[in-house]
């Protein structure tokens, strides 16, 4: 069993979340639902859960603030939000999990299934990228958390080549001619890397355009990159990529 708290400061939304659980997740056992952020630290610090539904927009404290005050952090954790542009940006790139309410069913059962199977060394470092990336949401911070099909991978921004779409997966070349598998599409990753130097140029292929060497001109043309790989360029994307390469002209 997977002993959990739920912490939100609607009662309504947290009695809802436990009714979902105990219907459709038998493997987790509720131990408390706590409507207050301030009493919340004070509840897991006592109860020690190994799961923890957190809402981030409460009042006095937000979900954030809240894992601040328990650093370092020692359960999982499962976000509850309603759209939040920069604080799901941010789980995003912590490569943690987070549900929108209303709540889907589905999405629920593939968050717990992540947790019971999860072995992740890494939560702290996942913490200090999401409260990083949350403080910080218009500075570029240099290093990703990747879901991948073994575990989680922690990189730096800088090490990606470019990024290729397969099916609901995405295919990472690194530096040292290293790749891996992504359990996010990649219109997911483009989102989650849009403000470093990334340019998606064509609709199954995201470059880092630190590293192409040369571009040839067709009628959508040609990139050559630092590993001597060729990247299609499609003719729609054709301009925006020139804008960027040659942002003076």
């Amino acid at each position: 069993m997977i002993k959990a708290v739920i912490i939100d400061d609607e009662p309504y939304a947290s009695q809802a979340l436990a009714t979902l659980l105990k219907k459709h997740c038998p493997e987790v056992k509720v131990e408390a639902l706590c409507n207050n952020a301030k009493e919340a630290v004070k509840l897991v610090r006592e109860l020690q859960p190994q799961l923890v539904f957190l809402d981030i927009e409460m009042p006095y404290l937000n979900g954030f603030e809240v894992l601040e005050m328990l650093a370092p952090i020692g359960f999982d954790c499962i976000f509850t939000t309603s759209y939040d542009q920069y604080a799901i940006k941010a789980i995003r790139f912590s490569a943690l999990d987070y549900l929108l309410k209303p709540v889907d069913v589905e999405e629920l059962k593939a968050a717990v299934k992540k947790v019971s199977g999860r072995q992740q060394p890494s939560l702290q470092q996942q913490m200090e990228l999401l409260l990083q990336r949350y403080h910080q949401p218009q500075t570029a911070v240099n290093r990703i958390a990747l879901p991948t099909l073994d575990g989680l991978q922690i990189i730096p921004v800088d090490t990606i080549l470019y990024c290729n779409a397969s099916s609901n997966y995405t295919v990472f070349t690194l530096k040292e001619q290293q790749k891996l598998v992504i359990s996010r599409t990649l219109k997911e990753i483009e989102e989650m890397l849009e403000e470093y130097n990334f340019l998606r140029v064509h609709h199954s292929c995201l470059v880092n355009l630190d590293e192409v060497k040369k571009y040839s001109r067709g009628e959508g043309g040609t990139l050559l990159m630092t590993d001597g790989a060729e990247v299609d360029v499609s003719r729609s994307r054709k301009e925006a990529l020139l804008k960027k390469l040659m942002p003076g002209k």
